[in-house]
């Protein structure tokens, strides 16, 4: 009995996960357990699966070309069971071009799905939430950031869509919660730990109904 239990724990799977992404992902402005990766993989422990500790890849400020750069300049695992894709906040505060948002997501995403071990429905492309209407926000043109927001969601859910992975919409909740100071952290800018629980939760969903 006892070589058997040790057997079966032996073999349970393990699953690991990559978040890709910036201030978002990492989390910035709150403790490293509030950021949504780390919400979703308590959520999963507490469902009774078994999750290595997120492996992040995200820094404050980057726009897709800088993550990309960053990708083809580290040495990661080569297959994950889960990813996640959160970017594009600072291509638009920069103003960047937007066809060059298009063509760095697509390649991005690439990335994601080969990180993915090609599965693509293990890929999670996260929309970029609203910061026109964050307090840090309060004297800018906060239409036109929203306008300009709506443009590089439209673009990253069209391609996750043909590319077939799942596409999490958070930005309609995160502009429903700026009505709450609650759901910002303490700089006025970034999400609080409450907001990244709301992601947390639609992400867990989706990674459980996956791995049945």
């Amino acid at each position: 009995m006892e070589q058997a239990f040790l057997t079966l724990y032996m073999t349970k799977h393990i699953f690991s996960y990559l978040a890709l992404g910036d201030s978002y992902t990492i989390g910035e402005a709150v403790a490293l357990y509030e950021s949504f990766p780390y919400q979703t993989i308590q959520l999963l422990r507490n469902a009774g699966l078994h999750f290595h500790a997120p492996e992040i890849v995200a820094k404050t400020g980057w726009t897709t070309f800088e993550l990309a750069e960053h990708i083809m300049h580290s040495r990661l695992n080569e297959h994950y069971d889960f990813v996640t894709l959160l970017i594009g906040v600072n291509n638009q505060f920069r103003k960047l071009n937007a066809d060059d948002y298009k063509a760095d997501f697509e390649f991005l995403l690439h990335k994601a799905i080969h990180f993915a071990a090609d599965k693509c429905e293990h890929v999670i492309v996260l929309s970029i939430p609203d910061y026109g209407l964050t307090p840090f926000a309060r004297k800018m043109d906060r239409q036109k950031i929203s306008a300009g927001i709506d443009d590089f969601n439209g673009i990253n859910k069209e391609i996750s869509n043909a590319h077939k992975v799942n596409y999490l919409n958070i930005t309609g909740a995160n502009r429903q919660n700026s009505l709450d100071e609650n759901f910002f952290a303490s700089d006025g800018l970034h999400p609080s730990g409450k907001e990244y629980s709301q992601w947390a939760t639609l992400l867990k969903e989706k990674m459980v109904l996956l791995t049945k």
